[in-house]
C-alpha cells in the first residue's frame, strides 16, 4: 500500500488527499491518506498537449446531440400538426392520441435525419483532423462543407454545391458563436 509519511500533506499544490475510509467514520491516521493528482493523467505527453475528443466521442456526442435535437424539433412541429388535424366531432382521448401519433412519428423521422447529418459531420471532421493534424476554425468549416455536399449528393452538382457552401457556413458561424460566447459570457 502506498502510505505517506505525513510530513508533506501541503507540498505539492498538484495534489489532493483522499481518504478511502471517508464515509466510514473511522479515525484513521494522516499517514494513510492518498496524495491523488488533481489535472488528468496521460501515460505520454502529447496526450495532454491535445484538448480534444477522440474520434469515437466526437461521432457519439455530434450523432447523439443531432439526434436529441432533431426529435425534440420534430416533436414540436408534430403537435401543432395534430393540433392541426383535429376533427369537430373527437373526444379529447381521440385528440390526445392524434396528438401523440403525430409528434412521435414526425420526431422519430427529424431526429434520423439530422443523426446523420451529425453522423456524417462527425465522421469528416475527425477524418480532416486525422488527415491535417489540426484543429481549428476551418476544419469544423470544411467538415460543414462536406457534409452538406453529401447529404445533397444525389439531387445533383448543383444542389450538392449549394448544401455544401450553406453547411460550410453554418459550421463556421456556430464556431465563431462558440468562440463569441467564450469570449464575451462570464462563464
Amino acid at each position: 500500500m502506498a502510505a505517506n509519511n505525513g510530513s508533506d500533506h501541503g507540498s505539492d499544490e498538484n495534489t489532493r488527499l483522499y481518504n478511502p475510509y471517508q464515509n466510514f467514520e473511522v479515525p484513521i491516521k494522516s499517514q494513510y491518506l492518498y496524495k491523488l493528482p488533481t489535472s488528468p493523467e496521460f501515460l505520454f505527453t502529447e496526450e495532454s498537449l491535445r484538448q480534444r475528443r477522440s474520434w469515437g466521442e466526437n461521432l457519439t456526442f455530434y450523432t447523439g446531440t443531432a439526434y436529441l435535437g432533431g426529435s425534440i424539433a420534430g416533436a414540436t412541429v408534430g403537435v401543432f400538426t395534430g393540433v392541426k388535424s383535429f376533427e369537430s366531432g373527437d373526444t379529447t382521448k381521440l385528440k390526445i392520441n392524434r396528438i401523440l401519433n403525430s409528434s412521435g412519428q414526425t420526431g422519430r423521422t427529424w431526429g434520423n435525419r439530422i443523426g446523420v447529418i451529425g453522423l456524417i459531420y462527425a465522421g469528416l471532421e475527425s477524418g480532416v483532423v486525422a488527415a491535417t493534424d489540426r484543429d481549428d476554425v476551418w476544419t469544423s468549416v470544411v467538415a460543414g462543407l462536406g457534409t452538406g455536399a453529401v447529404c445533397r449528393a444525389a439531387r445533383g452538382v448543383r444542389s450538392a454545391a449549394v448544401a455544401g457552401a450553406l453547411g460550410g457556413l453554418a459550421a463556421g458561424a456556430v464556431v465563431a458563436g462558440k468562440q463569441i460566447v467564450k469570449r464575451y459570457v462570464p462563464i
